[in-house]
């Protein structure tokens, strides 16, 4: 027997910076590493950066401003955050709006939905080495960034709705460009299939990765895609309906590994789920009013108020404090983002740095969301 040679290496912790990178990326985010070689010992991420005091704003707004500030938080669920403002505003007032207001507001989030599953997908496959898939991801998400061009003259920080209703009526070819855009996507989900989710690399640098409990999901408040992957149900639409889901019928995307993989695959699950939703509406929108007449400056009764949807990224929640005056004494967002990158170093401890980026990946950080 050869005799065992004892290694005289020794190994230090140090630590190293990821980021802050620049805004142009997935936001301007801090992660303070402590690694042993490539191994990860903890992760501790530094907030801040882009910090703008929305809440405090919230403060001395009148409550339709306020809906306009919520699409500089998660700027890739705009009309959905937008709704949810609204929606807390109309509870309060008890203001039930129309059935096609109602139904125009589930399209256009689920609409908002695929467009931001789209650019994750993208990324996604960038962020681990397949550039290819930013330009695929691109090409179809323009297509509903044109929809809604047309239909709010934005392609961003989206705005449409308003407590009470929508701004103006749909476009004359919204209906026809959705169906359109329905008949090209049903296509290009089983190429991002060929393209990314089947690659073998891809498979090695997602599958096992970054497990996440049920039981830690849930400590961690983790809501969405992040928690869904962990096999917990949590879909606001499904447990809590607004707007139209409660006319339609969808699967709550689920799976069970709790992995980076798992977490994609719900992604991809969702936004065959959102296709079958707009199907299922955009042939049967009623007729009627686009809003109800509110008075030009709102005043909530005293009380509290909260309302949450289910964004891109999770469950949003708004919180209300009503003095009875034209400005919340309170607004208080509950942001999916804080809980879901709450997770992080516990995904990550014991990974390499290469897994840190598929996990932060999973994750689908919009850091303004965080920040606020």
């Amino acid at each position: 027997m050869e005799p065992t040679v004892k290694s005289n290496i020794k190994t230090e912790e140090y630590f190293i910076n990821m980021g802050p990178q620049h805004p142009a990326t997935h936001g301007v985010l801090r992660l303070m590493l402590t690694i042993d070689g490539e191994i990860i010992k903890n992760v501790e991420p530094d907030l801040g950066y882009i910090h703008r005091s929305i809440e405090k704003m919230c403060e001395r707004d009148s409550y339709q401003q306020i809906v306009h500030l919520t699409d500089r938080m998660d700027y890739l669920s705009s009309h959905i955050n937008n709704e949810a403002v609204c929606l807390v505003v109309e509870k309060a007032l008890e203001i039930e709006v129309p059935e096609r207001v109602k139904v125009i507001r589930t399209i256009i989030g689920e609409l908002t939905r695929i467009a931001s599953h789209c650019l994750w997908w993208g990324v996604m496959g960038m962020d681990v080495g397949a550039l290819t898939t930013y330009f695929y991801a691109f090409r179809d998400r323009e297509l509903i960034n044109d929809i809604f061009e047309e239909t709010c003259g934005a392609r961003l920080t989206m705005n449409y709705n308003i407590p009470g209703g929508l701004m103006f009526d749909i476009h004359p070819n919204f209906v026809n460009r959705t169906k359109e855009f329905i008949a090209h996507f049903k296509t290009k989900i089983p190429e991002y299939d060929r393209l990314l989710t089947g690659n073998v690399i891809f498979q090695k640098r997602t599958k096992g990765i970054g497990v996440l409990s049920p039981e830690d999901a849930i400590s961690f408040g983790a809501s969405g895609p992040v928690a869904r992957g962990s096999g917990v149900n949590c879909d606001i639409r499904k447990i809590h309906p607004y707007s139209a889901y409660d006319l339609v019928k969808f699967e709550e995307s689920l799976q069970t590994n709790g992995d980076c993989l798992a977490r994609y695959n719900v992604r991809i699950q969702e936004m065959w789920q959102s296709l079958s939703i707009i199907e299922q509406l955009i042939d049967n929108i009623p007729e009627g009013d686009i809003k109800v007449a509110t008075k030009a400056v709102i005043k909530l009764p005293k009380g509290e108020y909260y309302q949450r949807v289910e964004t891109a990224r999770g469950e949003l929640g708004c919180y209300v404090n009503s003095t009875g005056t034209k400005n919340p004494y309170r607004f208080k967002f509950r942001s999916p983002g804080l809980s879901n990158l709450g997770v992080i170093n516990s995904l990550a401890t014991g990974s390499k740095i290469g897994d840190l980026v598929a996990i932060m990946s999973t994750i689908d950080i919009v850091v303004p969301d965080i920040d606020r």
